[in-house]
């Protein structure tokens, strides 16, 4: 594995994304995660592991396979979150689709 590490004093952590959420849901389970106000939502990082992984387990049994692409077509929600773990979760790459693209 190879990286660039700048002029921070930390180096870059080894981790997927699904690893960096299984590591704040291990380490602080019941602290708030994601806040969404216009949802009314606060989800603790534990709340949001099990989102996810619910998430990808669906995708999966859709017959999705790691390494297949999902689009994603949303404005700021916590489904979009969601589904930014999920797919790391699933081995999906996320393609992203903001809501504002128009033709010219």
């Amino acid at each position: 594995m190879s990286y660039a590490h700048g002029g921070g004093s930390f180096p870059l952590l080894g981790l997927t994304v699904g690893q960096v959420l299984d590591h704040a849901a291990d380490n602080w389970p019941d602290h708030i995660a994601l806040v969404v106000v216009d949802q009314n939502i606060r989800w603790t990082w534990s709340q949001l592991r099990e989102r996810a992984r619910s998430l990808a387990a669906g995708l999966l049994s859709l017959g999705l396979e790691p390494g297949d692409r999902a689009g994603l077509l949303a404005t700021n929600r916590a489904e979009w979150v969601t589904v930014q773990f999920a797919t790391a979760y699933a081995g999906l790459i996320l393609v992203n689709v903001h809501p504002a693209y128009r033709a010219l």
